[in-house]
């Protein structure tokens, strides 16, 4: 072993591979700009086109460069308590889903209650808020897994909080913090025997609203070809 070799330097932040969220940041500062005319429609589609394409955080930095909001400090996300308001939760759940050798999924676009509880004995649930309304500001998800699973998916734009325990399984929910302080909060509570409890940020609608825009750019130039 050559103990006098020296550690490699990190790299710059520039030449960082761009990550999911990275995207999502630049692309959200595009958006802005288009709404406040700062962009033209073409302009916008051309950069987020290279926001996709894009390999490294200093290539993403490129499509934002002129931009005002590229040079603004982030406000750093408010943190959402780590416990539900007192009074503010009822006692009865607003929705029960059971999975009972079986698996009972609820997605889409459905109204989440203030209390929702799950529970899973020999089978998988499965509570994807990523298109639900909220109508109130915190959720509780009361999950209890025997020999079971329960996953719940939030979208990235809300607060995620989690309590509870596994006797021989698995219980894991990342937490997270929404930019938003008026933003929803899901806290994930529960127990797992010989189960898995989890809780996660799902990529939401701000990547599928680029990949529209995208489509739609590719769609018309396209038509503008077979017009020609």
């Amino acid at each position: 072993m050559d103990l006098h070799k020296q550690t490699a330097a990190p790299a710059p932040a520039a030449e960082l591979r761009a990550s999911d969220a990275d995207r999502d940041r630049i692309a959200d500062m595009l958006r802005e700009a288009l709404g406040e005319g700062r962009l033209t429609a073409d302009e916008h589609a051309e950069r987020v086109e290279g926001v996709l394409a894009a390999k490294t955080v200093g290539e993403l930095e490129v499509f934002v460069r002129d931009l005002p909001a590229a040079h603004e400090r982030r406000a750093a996300p408010s943190v959402a308590p780590s416990r539900p308001t007192a009074g503010a939760i009822p006692v009865d759940p607003d929705d029960n889903v059971v999975a009972v050798f079986s698996s009972a999924v609820r997605r889409g676009r459905w109204r989440a209650g203030r209390r929702i509880h799950a529970y899973a004995v020999f089978g998988t649930v499965e509570i994807d808020l990523t298109e639900a309304l909220f109508e109130y500001q915190q959720v509780v998800i009361k999950a209890i897994s025997v020999f079971g699973s329960v996953e719940v998916r939030v979208p990235e734009n809300v607060s995620l909080r989690g309590t509870g325990g596994a006797v021989l399984g698995n219980f894991e929910v990342d937490a997270l913090d929404s930019p938003q302080s008026d933003a929803p909060v899901v806290y994930v509570d529960g127990w797992a025997v010989l189960g898995s409890i989890e809780g996660r940020p799902k990529r939401g609608k701000l990547v599928a609203d680029i990949l529209d825009r995208v489509h739609h750019k590719l769609d018309r130039s396209l038509r503008r070809h077979l017009d020609r």
